[in-house]
């Protein structure tokens, strides 16, 4: 989908690591909600309450998913999910722009 219709946008940004990662959230109709938003290179490290879907349009990265002992690349077009309640590593190698779905369980 390259585009959303009828959402909400919340206007203050989510920005971390110093600003090298920022996005904005969008809420939908149904309450669901998703974060737009541009990750700069470097390495970071993330905490999720609820189950995720990370879309990546443009970038590159490496993704350590909980209970893998192996780095996965992830360049623009693929996408991964990350479990409830789990952290995960990123090693972002060129600026990448996302979409995160909070997924229901």
């Amino acid at each position: 989908m390259a585009e959303f219709h009828n959402v909400t946008v919340v206007k203050k940004a989510n920005i971390y690591f110093d600003g090298k990662v920022s996005s904005r959230t969008l809420v939908f109709a149904d309450g669901s909600k998703k974060t737009l938003g541009i990750m700069l290179p470097g390495e970071y490290e993330f905490n999720t309450d609820a189950k995720e879907l990370m879309e990546v349009f443009s970038g590159n990265l490496e993704v350590l998913l909980p209970q893998h002992s192996t780095w996965q690349t992830i360049t623009g077009g693929q996408s991964f999910e990350v479990p409830a309640q789990a952290k995960f590593q990123l090693k972002v190698t060129s600026t990448m722009d996302y979409c995160c779905s909070f997924l229901a369980e």
